[in-house]
């Protein structure tokens, strides 16, 4: 793509905008910067929206005392109970069973430390929902 053909439909968040590259005049590669395509920016839009719902969700959840505040980070953070599991060398079950109120009041300070490290929070801020949430 040429340089000047680089899209500019801008729709990304607040002036928010990629680098792509592109061909200049002499031929060469070059980096230019993009406001983005406009099917590009609403199926990120939708994707965003879509993350939102299930952040609401399981907000919504930890709150009516189903889920430990692990999983609304575990959520917000776009991780899913294998990956978190790898994060924090600990095996699947054992994190699903940190996802259950009552296990994740118990846990070992050692155990939350581990957690909080991960999401770059306080042991504290782990514990609880936070008030914007």
């Amino acid at each position: 793509m040429k340089k000047k053909d680089v899209p500019q439909d801008f729709g990304m968040a607040d002036g928010i905008s990629e680098v792509c590259y592109a061909v200049d005049d002499d031929g060469k590669y070059v980096l230019v910067p993009s406001g983005g395509w406009e099917p590009k920016n609403i199926t990120l839009k939708q994707a965003w929206e879509v993350l939102e719902e299930r952040v609401s969700g399981v907000a919504k959840r930890v709150e009516a005392g189903e889920l430990s505040p692990l999983a609304y980070y575990m959520v917000k953070n776009q991780m899913n109970v294998r990956l978190l599991s790898k994060y924090v060398n600990f095996s699947r079950w054992r994190v699903k069973r940190h996802l259950k109120p009552v296990v994740f009041k118990r846990l070992d300070l050692s155990v939350l430390l581990r957690y909080a490290d991960l999401f770059g929070i306080s042991v504290e801020q782990l514990c609880k929902m936070p008030a914007d949430a």
